[in-house]
């Protein structure tokens, strides 16, 4: 195995070791904290978390920009004045909004104005610690970035674990605790590229045309992410608007479990854009196929912990058992975004096909929001709403991949025919069955369809590594 091979291996294990650690914390988040607080108290937390996954769009693009003109590249290419200095330009710009939105959740003195208090905080933080990250992963720092996108969660389960036994409820805390952990890790990134921030700051004058250049480069892909998060986020929204808090935290349980597996596959994820931007372009389309032949019979294997850990959480957290049953509608959801965000959208990046990644997330928010309104609105159904997402999240993946699967020239269609009646059979199984026999037929079709696949499975494995060392010759 050569020297590069082993240097992507390499990189694969501390991603995938950090977040091995980060699933862990995650569980204990999710599954022990619910136990000791309040389901009003759980709900206002997961309002925070929620409007948490927002605050970092507001850089408007600027870091994405960053972000595409830094892949591949090696840490010593960087120009470390611009962006040390664009660094310092984003805070003063993050602190700006964050006294906006800090004064109007002030202004609305109750709890969801606490929310927005912390989260106007995060605004700074977040777009900071992204823009550390985006470097040392952009430049293949990968053994920093693990420790970096890890640590502030090893710190928040210290703190909070401390606030639990020592008999603390109130979710506020839950939220300082948060905003503490990822401040202070925050500031031991800025540490990790010291070289790049310690120098002179270029007047502004100088750096319009890049930073510019930076958000158009970058708008594409924000709005395009921005719309990704909405498809499930408008449904929430709705959610919280049309019934109480308290369902809201229900259904925001639901997606934080289904959330845990994806931890894994966004890993590989942060590994695969460098290495891919580095990689003969001939190579992409043999590539693609064998990752997916390998990587998609895997995530529908993981279908079949539901009925266990349905049970399992029904003995632990009995106040949430409707949050059970809209996990067995959503869990599929795991396969869909595990393939968009491993592949789909990393080809596509790598591609530089930022339009398509816009024209596709924006055509599924308009399908998300429409029958989103129809099913909370006029049916007030929320079962139903919680089917538009699984569906909204279906539909996405299948249309981006035919448009990515159009250009590298191969087709997938016959595999994704397969796919949605395995993901058919799982959701009604899990809806109109008990809970013995849905997992009886689910787990007949799944072997069926290893059966039908074997060859191709079979193939891919065995040329994956030759694959991989061809491609890491290249880097």
């Amino acid at each position: 195995m050569n020297t590069k091979t082993k240097n992507l291996l390499k990189n694969l294990r501390y991603t995938l070791s950090a977040n091995f650690l980060v699933l862990g914390i995650s569980l204990i988040l999710n599954i022990v904290v619910p136990k000791f607080i309040s389901t009003e108290a759980y709900s206002y937390w997961q309002l925070y978390v929620f409007y948490g996954t927002y605050v970092g769009f507001f850089h408007f693009g600027w870091l994405d920009g960053i972000y595409l003109k830094t892949g591949g590249k090696y840490y010593q290419e960087l120009d470390k004045k611009s962006l040390g200095s664009q660094f310092w330009y984003l805070m003063i710009f993050e602190t700006f909004l964050t006294l906006i939105v800090g004064g109007y959740g002030i202004i609305l003195n109750n709890n969801k104005g606490i929310v927005l208090l912390f989260t106007a905080i995060l605004l700074v933080v977040t777009n900071s610690r992204t823009f550390i990250l985006y470097i040392l992963e952009s430049t293949n720092r990968f053994k920093e970035y693990a420790q970096l996108s890890r640590s502030d969660r090893y710190l928040y389960l210290l703190f909070l674990v401390g606030y639990l036994l020592a008999g603390g409820r109130d979710f506020i805390w839950l939220l300082a605790f948060d905003v503490l952990a990822k401040g202070l890790v925050t500031l031991w990134g800025m540490y990790l590229i010291r070289d790049l921030l310690k120098g002179k700051v270029l007047k502004l004058k100088f750096l319009q045309f890049e930073i510019g250049d930076n958000l158009k480069i970058g708008s594409n892909l924000l709005i395009s992410n921005l719309a990704s998060m909405f498809i499930l986020g408008i449904t929430r929204i709705f959610v919280e608007r049309s019934w109480s808090i308290n369902t809201f935290g229900k259904l925001s349980f639901t997606l934080s479990m289904s959330n845990l597996f994806m931890t894994f596959i966004n890993a590989v994820g942060v590994v695969m854009f460098p290495l891919l931007r580095r990689t003969n372009q001939e190579q992409l389309p043999q590539l693609y196929q064998t990752i997916r032949n390998v990587f998609v019979p895997i995530t529908f294997a993981i279908l079949l912990t539901y009925q266990p850990i349905s049970y399992l959480l029904n003995l632990w957290l009995p106040q949430y058992q409707a949050s059970l049953i809209y996990m067995g509608v959503l869990f599929p959801t795991v396969i869909y975004e595990g393939r968009m965000a491993l592949l789909v959208n990393t080809y596509l990046k790598t591609m530089r096909q930022e339009r398509t990644i816009l024209m596709v997330n924006l055509t599924t928010l308009f399908l998300s929001t429409a029958l989103s309104a129809l099913t909370v609105f006029i049916f007030h159904n929320i079962l139903l709403t919680v089917g538009v997402i699984l569906l909204s999240l279906v539909f996405r993946c299948i249309f981006a991949e035919k448009m990515l699967t159009g250009q590298l020239e191969i087709k997938v269609g016959k595999q994704n025919i397969q796919e949605l009646i395995l993901v058919t059979a799982f959701v009604f199984g899990n809806l109109l069955l008990t809970p013995l026999v849905s997992f009886i037929v689910y787990f007949a079709l799944y072997g069926a369809y290893l059966l039908i696949n074997l060859w191709r499975t079979r193939d891919s494995l065995s040329y994956f590594l030759v694959l991989i060392k061809k491609t890491s010759t290249a880097l």
